[in-house]
């Protein structure tokens, strides 16, 4: 089992399974919904998926068509986004989790759109776009 939790500690979750592929996503929306170069994210099984603290806490943004950010309306922290057209899977913004994971990155997606000021040293694939 996997925990996780916001930066203010209102928002608490549990993962019953493993993190999907993790994979560096540099678009522009995912770097401004996080303030930083790319988000990190995994895919996660809804039905593995739980809050355990904080569900009023909860906020949702519809960046773009059919896809909807969650983050933590007391601090900010963003959670994880979801998709009505894939309900049995959201995907979790690996930032927030407080368990220790050995499962390392393995892709950069939207690399083509990164951040000027940002370069990709590691050797893992990049895609131009989601592959």
């Amino acid at each position: 089992m996997l925990k996780g939790s916001c930066l203010c500690g209102s928002v608490a979750y549990e993962i019953h399974s493993e993190l999907g592929s993790i994979i560096m996503c540099h678009c522009s929306k995912c770097r401004k919904a996080n303030g930083s170069a790319f988000a990190t994210n995994a895919p996660v099984n809804t039905k593995d998926f739980m809050l355990t603290r904080g569900e009023k806490f909860i906020a949702e943004f519809e960046s773009s068509p059919g896809v909807f950010r969650v983050f933590c309306r007391n601090c900010g922290s963003p959670l994880y986004s979801r998709r009505p057209t894939t309900p049995e899977v959201v995907r979790l913004r690996i930032g927030t989790l407080d368990t220790a994971i050995e499962s390392k990155p393995t892709a950069h997606v939207f690399a083509g759109s990164r951040a000027e000021w940002h370069e990709i040293c590691d050797g893992l694939p990049q895609y131009s776009e989601r592959p």
